[in-house]
């Protein structure tokens, strides 16, 4: 049997995990260039609101999964990431880096440990898109963009 044969062990979960991440690639250059669809907003607000989104979407997650443990910890993390996102519409846009990137992390231990469940193939598209999206906020501060 050629490789090309070889059936996936893992019932084709590998490849479907793949096609998340390249997802994530394409959803993270959208959200990178969500501040020119904003033009009227700061760089900042717009990447914090996002940040906001992206991490309070977990709740729902949790909130699917019924424990009550997983809703208070997921509640928990999103409000952390609100506070350090309303501390970066003013504060260094290396905050904004700092969630995003955080917020990756927090994706990629989701993705080890199935803390909530039912999230199969969210964690490695949200990280990748944290990742991405925290990768050009870096650039655009080494490139000199002002953020407010």
């Amino acid at each position: 049997m050629s490789a090309q044969a070889t059936p996936l062990r893992d019932g084709g979960r590998h490849s479907s995990l793949g096609s998340a991440k390249l997802w994530g690639v394409a959803f993270g250059l959208v959200q990178a260039a969500t501040p020119l669809l904003f033009w009227w907003l700061d760089a900042a607000t717009v990447y914090a609101v996002g940040t906001v989104a992206i991490a309070s979407i977990y709740v729902g997650f949790a909130v699917a999964d019924g424990r009550p443990r997983v809703i208070a910890v997921e509640s928990g993390v999103a409000l952390g990431f609100v506070i350090l996102a309303a501390v970066a519409i003013t504060g260094p846009p290396w905050l904004l880096v700092a969630g995003l990137a955080g917020h990756g992390l927090k994706d990629l231990w989701q993705h080890r440990t199935h803390f909530v469940a039912n999230t199969r193939w969210w964690p490695p598209f949200c990280m990748t898109v944290d990742f991405v999206v925290a990768a050009i906020i870096v650039i655009e501060i080494a490139a000199g963009l002002h953020f407010r």
